[in-house]
Order: C-alpha cells, then sequence, then structure tokens
C-alpha cells in the first residue's frame, strides 16, 4: 500500500515538473518564432534602405542570434547592423 502511494505522489510530481517546463518551452519556441519572422519582415520589406544600409544578411549567426534571443534578440541584431558592428 506504501509503495502505491508513494508510486502516486512521485507520478504527480513529475507531472507538475512537465507542466511547467513545456509551459515555459511553450513561450521559448513563440518568443523564437517571432524573432525570426521579425528578421526576415525587415528583409522582406526593406526596412533598412530608408536608413541608408543593405538588409541584413542572413547567416548562421543571425539566426542564432534570433533563435537563442527570441525578439529581443532580433532587435540587437537590427541595431548591430544599423551600428556597423560584428559585420552585422
Amino acid at each position: 500500500m506504501t509503495l502505491d502511494f508513494a508510486v502516486l505522489i512521485a507520478g504527480i510530481l513529475i507531472v507538475i515538473v512537465l507542466f511547467f517546463f513545456l509551459k515555459d518551452l511553450v513561450k521559448i519556441v513563440i518568443n523564437s518564432i517571432l524573432g525570426i519572422l521579425i528578421l526576415f519582415g525587415v528583409n522582406y520589406f526593406h526596412l533598412m534602405e530608408p536608413l541608408g544600409r543593405p538588409d541584413i544578411p542572413i547567416n548562421i549567426i543571425t539566426v542564432l542570434l534570433c533563435i537563442l534571443g527570441g525578439i529581443p534578440g532580433a532587435f540587437l541584431t537590427i541595431i548591430l547592423h544599423l551600428l556597423e558592428i560584428g559585420g552585422f
């Protein structure tokens, strides 16, 4: 009887931990997708041309920065590109 109770408690704890992890994981994935969409949107609509800059090059560094940073990473990429820092 005590083993069944321990397994039940362990199962409930695992479900709770997975719920909080997956809830945060969904937010991270959505943030990453939005960051990449911002980067592609800036290039698609040529929003750098009025500022006198060419489009942001899409390479592994800029994509990883947008994936890992999400929306702030996309804005950081845009700011670095405008300031001509780091080859962006």
